[in-house]
């Protein structure tokens, strides 16, 4: 960024009525350890796919609509200041109103009077992905950084997904000055900027497989360190030593206080877990607020599972209740056994397809009344509603959605479906067009294609019903609902996800009772 630039940035961002400070300074509390210690927030995301969940929390913390929200995308080695970039359209997307875009190469510059007024006024600052060591480079020790400090100590936020929220720590994990992201500890590059202190924080950890790399590599050599992680799409949101986890997949502690994971050398966290990260322990968690509890679910599937494999995810209003796996052995590099091995959807797959359907449909390409192709009088509703049956179906249907929108059905299901949630394990069989996935993947789908159990209206794919007095939407792996089941509740903001090896798995009648259990239906 040239001096001529920040100050036009300064101008902008000293016009907008919005811009003033964010408040006094806090009182520094000296019971808080690791997280900021003034009342400011700090929100780590583990990189990929964001949902809008995280934008909007951050623009809360920052202090609403019209905060001043600083991106900074220097960690993406960009030569000089970007017009836009994704996360600032992302923050706009969400109601920000005022976000200015950072960005400079030059040690001088992060030190100059134009540079740091601008933080001066903000009420959060985001620092986007790329390789760490950048923003170490530029702002590492500089006035900028201070002034990084100083957005917290008035009450504001930090945050950053990837290499943005390894900077957040105090260790940097993956700091070193090169393309290879591989090596843990770099000497020169283990600083970071210390928002959580005495903190080591890593990302992209279960779409990259990273989880063994933490324990191999620098707990022998780190003992008295937390370290912590998150995969893509999720969030820790830290405010003073508590935090609660928000998003999309999972979050994980090492060298924590509470028992480690079966097998494992860390302690998963889901969506809507807390944890007190001064004394390493478990606050909450999700289920415990509901009227479900995890011992209910297990006796429950294994008595109807027997020795088959199975695996099941229930959320509701974001937060994940349950994330359990049945008979499925250890996997690879301790993946979680709810995101692998994926299992054959069967039936789930009119769900997805349906989600392309819908958009071509809504936006006029297709009608749904129209028959798939001339060969049949079956038309793309009937299909869709498994009113009628149709040989060969899938393929027939994806070629028609090809032809009417405009690309190879590959690319509609990839832009419409797939990168929306940003999966990673999910495998369409083009041949068929049939997919094999896990709950946790789905879940992904869930929140970023479905709406999170909210939309109450009418979508393509899905069964249309009643349960107990609430509306349901419902898609099974098998006409009778046996083996799977994809099941959400509108009206409760909620979805059940079960995914089963065998036909004779009654899979509906396991939703149903998870939902009665939830529910309090008869």
């Amino acid at each position: 960024m040239t001096l001529r630039r920040i100050t036009a940035l300064a101008f902008v961002a000293s016009a907008a009525t919005s811009c003033a400070p964010f408040g006094p300074r806090g009182t520094a509390s000296p019971s808080i350890k690791v997280g900021p210690p003034n009342g400011g927030s700090v929100v780590v995301v583990g990189g990929g796919t964001l949902g809008p969940e995280i934008y909007k929390k951050f623009i809360e913390l920052a202090g609403g609509l019209d905060a001043l929200i600083i991106d900074i995308p220097t960690a993406g080695g960009m030569a000089a200041t970007p017009a836009m970039t994704g996360t600032k359209a992302q923050f706009e997307a969400a109601g920000a109103r005022n976000v200015v875009i950072m960005h400079t190469n030059d040690r001088k510059v992060a030190d100059s009077d134009s540079f740091v007024n601008i933080i001066k006024k903000a009420g959060g600052v985001w620092f986007d992905g790329g390789r760490h060591y950048r923003l170490v480079d530029s702002y590492g020790g500089t006035r900028s950084e201070q002034e990084f400090h100083a957005v917290l100590a008035r009450g504001g936020v930090t945050g950053g997904s990837s290499a943005g929220a390894s900077i957040l720590g105090s260790f940097l994990i993956r700091g070193a000055p090169s393309s290879d992201n591989g090596i843990m500890e770099y000497p020169g590059y283990t600083k970071g900027f210390g928002f959580l202190r005495g903190t080591g924080i890593d990302q992209h950890v279960v779409a990259r497989e990273r989880q063994p790399d933490i324990a191999d590599s620098l707990l022998p050599r780190h003992p008295e360190l937390l370290f912590i992680s998150e995969d893509e799409g999720t969030a820790w949101v830290v405010q003073g030593d508590n935090a609660e986890i928000i998003g999309r997949s999972k979050a994980f502690v090492y060298n924590g206080q509470d028992r480690n994971d079966d097998g494992k050398p860390f302690l998963t966290l889901r969506p809507g877990d807390r944890y007190n990260l001064a004394k390493r322990r478990v606050t909450h968690r999700a289920i415990d607020g509901s009227s479900l509890t995890q011992a209910w679910v297990d006796t429950v599937f294994r008595s109807a599972v027997g020795a088959t494999r199975a695996t099941v995810l229930v959320a509701q209003a974001g937060k994940v209740l349950v994330n359990t796996s049945y008979n499925v052995p250890p996997q690879r590099r301790y993946m979680p056994t709810t995101t692998m091995p994926n299992f054959a959807v069967g039936g789930l797959s009119l769900a997805l397809h349906g989600a392309v359907a819908q958009w071509l449909v809504t936006d006029g390409r297709m009608g749904p009344d129209a028959p798939i192709d001339s060969g049949t009088s079956v038309t793309a509703h009937q299909y869709f509603t498994e009113s009628a049956q149709l040989s060969d179906g899938s393929r027939r249907v994806a070629s028609l959605m090809s032809k009417r929108g405009g690309h190879t059905y590959s690319q509609l299901l990839n832009q419409r479906v797939l990168s929306v949630a940003g999966t990673h394990k999910t495998v369409v069989d083009t041949a068929d067009w049939t997919f094999q996935s896990n709950v946790d993947e789905l879940y992904r789908l869930e929140l970023a294609v479905f709406g999170a159990g909210a939309t109450s209206n009418a979508a393509l794919g899905w069964r249309m019903d009643t349960y107990s007095g609430s509306r349901r939407q419902a898609v099974y792996g098998n006409r009778n609902g046996m083996r799977n089941a994809y099941v959400r509740f509108p009206d409760h903001k909620a979805a059940i996800i079960i995914l089963t090896d065998s036909d004779a798995i009654d899979a509906r009648a396991l939703a149903e009772s998870i939902a009665g259990k939830l529910f309090g239906a008869k």
